[in-house]
């Protein structure tokens, strides 16, 4: 569903200043219908990736693909659901309005947007804040209703970075259960986060970036069948690779 092959990126850091590595040489594939946990610490790489996979930037060498098409495919994006790591919406705007924005700009028809938007508010607990301002919502009702724009165009890939960010325990089991339901109706997540409980609970396999470098893929059952931990083996991965730069 997502194959990313030889991709490189780097960002030149003021004036003068030489160039950074985003990304090295990254190659990845994600399976249909599994939860992949794209670990790392910060500055390791993971948001660039997933810029690349959402056509935001271009990468310098290499290529990437969603569902068989390159990214850069318009038509990829109607496959494809984005929330990203710190969402931005026009304040002014209700949560209505934004799923009914999001879904104008997918194609739905306006039944569509209406069923679709009653459903995605129930799940994300804003149906009784639906008619207010954004610029009224605390910061984890935002990213709730990041996740049900992500979501109003039943996109067969869903790319999440970050998620749980500003959510309180019920927002995070909320976003759990989310996922799980994707996953049983056959749906493919992309899940980037440096929390490490996180991947323990939702993902089938993980990949690990450090430094821009695609230090380790495996199935999550398979790394944790031994006496170490997840943490054990995150921290093996930056101490041999020597860190990670803030990208």
């Amino acid at each position: 569903m997502i194959k990313i092959e030889g991709v490189s990126k780097q960002f030149k850091q003021g004036i003068g200043a030489k160039r950074v590595k985003a990304l090295e040489a990254l190659d990845l594939e994600i399976h249909k219908g599994e939860v992949f946990g794209f670990l790392g610490p910060n500055g390791a790489g993971k948001s660039t990736a997933i810029k690349i996979l959402i056509n935001l930037i271009s990468p310098d060498t290499g290529h990437a693909s969603i569902m068989g098409k390159d990214v850069s495919d318009k038509d990829t994006r109607r496959h494809v659901g984005y929330l990203p790591e710190n969402p931005y919406f026009y304040d002014y705007l209700t949560a209505e309005e934004l799923l009914w924005f999001g879904g104008k700009a997918s194609g739905l028809s306006s039944n569509a947007i209406r069923e679709r938007t009653d459903e995605l508010l129930n799940k994300v607990n804003l149906h009784s804040a639906r008619k207010r301002q954004l610029r009224t919502y605390s910061k984890g009702m935002v990213q709730r209703a990041g996740i049900a724009l992500a979501l109003i165009h039943d996109p067969d890939v869903v790319i999440l970075d970050e998620p749980m960010s500003g959510l309180d325990p019920l927002g995070r089991k909320m976003v759990g259960d989310i996922m799980m339901e994707l996953k049983a109706q056959g749906k493919t997540i992309f899940f980037s986060s440096h929390i490490l409980t996180d991947i323990e609970r939702f993902c089938d396999r993980v990949g690990i970036i450090v430094s821009g470098k695609l230090r380790l893929v495996d199935r999550l059952d398979s790394l944790l069948s031994g006496a170490a931990t997840l943490e054990d083996i995150f921290l093996r991965e930056v101490e041999l690779s020597g860190g990670g730069v803030e990208v």
